[in-house]
């Protein structure tokens, strides 16, 4: 028999019973497949018929004779992990509403809570067998982004956690995320509180009047902060979503290695990650159309350079746009750009780079530096 490959098309991933009622009522056969997290206890007989020469099964339940036939017939097995607040295993990205699910009882209750606890413990424990699966987790994610980001054009905002609701520079974060995802863009931020959640607020609201965004912040402002309390900072989001349902589409990148940041409420599609590093990169090198850097203070700064090395060197191909926000934060207190400037000078980054004064400026510039 010839060994599984390494690689399969998207066309031959399987990851709801839909999917599969649909390939074995139309082919009749599983053959070379990967089917991910699905729950196939009921679908013992149809498993029992069916070719699965070379299929993958990640995380599917299935019945002992069914997973018995599937094994003598060549496929890879890998059962579900009991006892975690995650499947690793997972086909599709998270939603606030699952990362939240039991908020009512307090954040500590939530699967983002718990999942956080999980990664701490084991982390401590320096568990091989909880990397693995942290790993697999990650990969999972990925996988997911890709699918939904296929063919999308993708703009990333990045700015510090600390940015308050209620602020000036709040709701300017806010309209900036709306003019960019009214303009065609999918804004895809780290998924957390502050500047993050500001432009994902924004994108949410893009479909409705402009009064819609005004009125969202006036509730907002009542819970400035994340800290002292996470549950009450996600309710007034979770309010807020309530009384205007089926807002528009963002995505929010977030990790649990900074646990203590909650995900936002507002990034309909949430790819969190256990690993920081492949989460960053991840995010920056989704952004295809250019990348929005509002004050931040660390950890915006390691963005910025994050995001010039490739554009510096090449390697994901042309340049694409960085627009670097508040001229007095990145020239005086954090003076990356005459670093980025001079990184950029006679290169073809150099005509892909901007500073400017105000957020409002953001979306004029990034036009002009995409030609």
């Amino acid at each position: 028999m010839q060994p599984t490959p390494l690689h399969a098309s998207h066309d031959r991933e399987i990851e709801s019973l839909v999917e599969f009622d649909e390939v074995v009522s139309s082919g009749g056969s599983l053959a070379r497949f990967r089917v991910q997290a699905i729950d196939l206890t009921d679908r013992t007989r149809a498993l029992l018929a069916v070719d699965t020469t070379d299929t993958v099964f990640l995380g599917c339940s299935m019945g002992p004779e069914a997973a018995a036939k599937v094994r003598a017939s060549g496929a890879l097995v890998f059962p579900p992990v009991p006892g975690l607040p995650l499947d690793p295993y997972r086909g599709r990205l998270y939603s606030p509403a699952e990362l939240f699910d039991g908020l009512a009882a307090g954040y500590e209750a939530t699967p983002d809570a718990r999942a956080y606890a999980w990664f701490q413990q084991t982390r401590a424990d320096r568990d091989i067998f909880a990397s693995t699966v942290r790993a697999i987790h990650d990969d999972s994610v990925s996988d997911a982004l890709d699918e939904l980001l296929a063919g999308a054009r993708v703009v990333g905002v990045m700015g510090g956690h600390a940015m308050a609701r209620g602020t000036e520079a709040y709701a300017s974060a806010a309209r900036l995320g709306r003019d960019l995802a009214r303009s065609g863009l999918i804004v895809a931020t780290g998924g957390g509180p502050g500047a993050m959640e500001a432009a994902n607020l924004g994108a949410y609201a893009a479909p409705f009047d402009d009064g819609m965004l005004d009125e969202a912040l006036a509730v907002l402002a009542g819970t400035p902060s994340f800290t002292p309390s996470v549950t009450d900072w996600a309710r007034a989001a979770f309010a807020v979503r309530e009384r205007w349902p089926s807002g528009g589409p963002s995505v929010g990148i977030p990790t649990w290695f900074y646990g203590h940041e909650p995900p936002n409420a507002f990034a309909v599609h949430i790819a969190k990650y256990f690993a920081n590093a492949t989460r960053e990169d991840g995010l920056l090198a989704r952004s295809n159309a250019g990348v929005v850097f509002l004050p931040g203070a660390a950890g915006t700064v390691q963005e910025i350079f994050d995001n010039a090395t490739p554009n510096y060197y090449e390697s994901r191909g042309e340049p694409t746009p960085m627009v670097l926000v508040d001229r007095v934060h990145w020239t005086e207190r954090h003076p990356a750009w005459p670093l980025l400037q001079s990184l950029a000078r006679e290169r073809a980054m150099e005509s892909r780079i901007a500073l400017v004064d105000r957020i409002d400026d953001a979306p004029e510039a990034l036009k002009h530096l995409a030609g």
